[in-house]
C-alpha cells in the first residue's frame, strides 16, 4: 500500500502536445518521456456497492504485466487528492478475490459477497510519463507527470480521456500546485477531481456523479482562521465540480449554482477585516470580480431570456479553453494551502484570526447588520444594490457558521436575506421597489435580526 497524492488537470489535445514540449517540464525532466499503453478493466457489483463505499477496483495490463489495484476512500481538496492505493501483480487477467481482505478492504463491505463483483467499464489510454524533479529550498521534489490520451467506455457510451496527471513521489504536496500553476499561466488547464473510474460510472449512470461535497463542519471552539479555510476550500472544490458537470451536460441550473458559489467565495474573501489584510486578498478578489462580472451578468440575463441560456454552454466551453479558470483555481488552491492571508497581518489581525468562532461570528454579524442600516432602504429602496457586498458577507457566515451561533429562527433569517439579495440584483421597476420595501420590513421584523442588532 502507498498513499497517492496527485492532481488531475483536464486539457485539450493541443495542450497535451504543448505540455510535452513545455520549457519548464523539459528543464526539469530527469528521465525522458516513456510511452505506455494501459488497458484497464474496472469492476463492481450490479448494485455498485464498491462505488458507494468510495472504492475503485481494476485490473491493468501494462505491457506484459497485469496489476490488480484497489483504491480506497480518500480526500480531495479543490482538485488535489489523497487516497490509499493497494497494488498486486497477478498472473492473468482475472481478479484474485482473496487479496481483497484485511486492512485494504473497507469495513462497510465486510458482508459483501465478492463473487458478485463483475466487469463494468474500461479505460484504455496511451500514457507518456516522465520524472520531473527540482530543488525546492533545501528539499527535493519529485513528481511523475503523465500525459494521458484515450477513452472511457461503458457499454455504448464513451468519453475521451485527455488529461495531465501530476503525482507526488517526493517532497511537499504544495509543489504539485506550484508546478501546475506555473504551467497554467500559458496553457488552459482545468483542475478536475473526477477520476477515470468516476467518469466510467457517470457514463454508466449519469446520476452517479455527485456535485455535492460534504459541507464543512464548523464548531464554536475552532479559530476564525480554521473556519475561513474550511469554508473557502469547500467553496473552491464545489466550484470545480460544478464547472466539470456543467461542461459535461450543460444543465442551466449548474451554471447558476457555480455563480452562486463564486459569489459566496468573493463575500468570504472580503469578510475578515484585519485578520485578512486587503493586500493579501487583492488578487483573489480581483479574479473573482472578473469572473462574476462576466458570468453573474449572463446568469441574470438568462433568467428572462431563453436565447441567453441556450448559448451559455458554448460560452462556458470557451471559458475553459482560456487560461483564466484553471489559473484561478490553481492559484487559489496554493493561496489556501499556504494560508497566505495570515502572512502580512499585524498583532490585532493575529488576535482576530486566532479568536474562537463562537465569539467572533456574533460580533461580526452584529456589526454588519448595524452598518447595513435597513431602515434607510425602506425609504430609498432604489439604492439597495449598493449594500449587496454587505448582504452577501452576512449570508455566507449565516450559511456556514450556524453551528457556532445561538440565534432564534436563524434559518428563516437566512432565507429572508436570500430573497432580499435576489431583489437587489433585479432591474428597478415599481413592482421591484415595492417588493424591496416589503422584504426589508420582513427582515427587520425577524427575531434573529433583532437579536443581531443588540449584539
Amino acid at each position: 500500500m502507498h498513499k497517492e497524492t496527485e492532481i488531475k488537470l483536464r486539457v485539450s489535445r493541443e495542450t497535451l502536445i504543448a505540455l510535452r514540449e513545455h520549457p519548464l517540464l523539459k528543464k526539469r525532466n530527469k528521465s525522458g518521456w516513456e510511452r505506455l499503453e494501459l488497458f484497464n478493466q474496472y469492476f463492481d457489483t450490479p448494485e455498485r456497492e464498491l462505488a458507494q463505499a468510495k472504492v475503485a477496483l481494476r485490473l491493468r495490463r501494462d505491457g506484459d504485466a497485469i496489476i490488480q489495484t484497489l483504491k480506497t476512500r480518500g480526500q480531495s481538496m479543490a482538485g488535489l487528492s489523497e487516497r490509499n492505493e493497494y497494488n498486486w501483480d497477478v498472473p492473468k487477467a482475472k481478479l484474485d478475490l482473496k487479496k481483497l481482505d484485511g486492512e485494504c478492504w473497507p469495513e462497510q463491505l465486510a458482508d459483501l459477497d465478492k463473487k458478485t463483483i463483475k466487469p463494468l467499464f474500461t479505460t484504455d489510454f496511451v500514457r507518456e510519463k516522465a520524472e520531473i524533479a527540482w530543488g525546492r529550498g533545501k528539499s527535493k521534489v519529485v513528481i511523475e507527470a503523465a500525459l494521458d490520451l484515450g477513452k472511457v467506455i461503458a457499454g455504448k457510451q464513451q468519453e475521451e480521456i485527455c488529461e495531465l496527471e501530476l503525482e507526488l513521489r517526493e517532497g511537499d504536496p504544495a509543489a504539485l500546485l506550484e508546478l501546475a500553476a506555473e504551467l497554467a499561466e500559458k496553457l488552459p488547464l482545468m483542475p478536475c477531481d473526477i477520476s477515470k473510474a468516476e467518469r466510467g460510472y457517470r457514463l454508466f449512470d449519469a446520476g452517479s456523479y455527485s456535485i455535492k461535497l460534504p459541507a464543512p463542519e464548523l464548531h464554536g471552539e475552532m479559530s476564525v482562521d480554521d473556519a475561513f479555510s474550511a469554508i473557502a476550500w469547500f467553496l473552491l472544490g464545489s466550484s470545480q465540480r460544478l464547472a466539470e458537470q456543467y461542461r459535461f451536460n450543460g444543465h442551466w441550473s449548474l451554471l447558476q449554482e457555480w455563480v452562486e458559489v463564486l459569489a459566496e467565495l468573493r463575500a468570504l474573501a472580503g469578510s475578515l477585516g484585519q485578520a485578512a489584510p486587503r493586500a493579501t486578498t487583492h488578487d483573489l478578489r480581483a479574479a473573482l470580480d472578473a469572473l462574476l462580472e462576466d458570468w453573474r451578468t449572463l446568469v441574470l440575463a438568462g433568467q428572462e431570456d431563453g436565447d441567453v441560456r441556450a448559448a451559455a454552454h458554448e460560452q462556458f466551453i470557451e471559458e475553459l479553453q482560456d487560461t483564466r479558470w484553471g489559473l484561478f483555481s490553481l492559484t487559489t488552491s496554493r493561496w489556501l494551502m499556504e494560508r497566505s492571508w495570515t502572512v502580512e497581518r499585524n498583532n490585532r489581525g493575529n488576535r482576530q484570526g486566532h479568536a474562537m468562532l463562537s465569539s467572533w461570528v456574533p460580533r461580526f454579524l452584529g456589526d454588519e447588520a448595524t452598518a447595513l442600516n435597513l431602515p434607510r432602504y425602506q425609504q430609498q429602496p432604489e439604492d439597495l444594490a449598493e449594500q449587496l457586498p454587505r448582504i452577501e458577507r452576512l449570508q455566507v457566515w449565516l450559511h456556514y457558521a450556524r453551528q457556532a451561533l445561538d440565534l432564534p429562527e436563524l434559518d428563516r433569517l437566512y432565507g429572508e436575506l436570500n430573497k432580499l439579495e435576489q431583489l437587489a440584483h433585479l432591474d428597478i421597476t415599481d413592482e421591484i421597489l415595492d417588493a424591496r420595501v416589503q422584504q426589508t420590513i420582513t427582515v427587520l421584523q425577524s427575531r434573529a435580526w433583532k437579536t443581531l442588532l443588540k449584539l
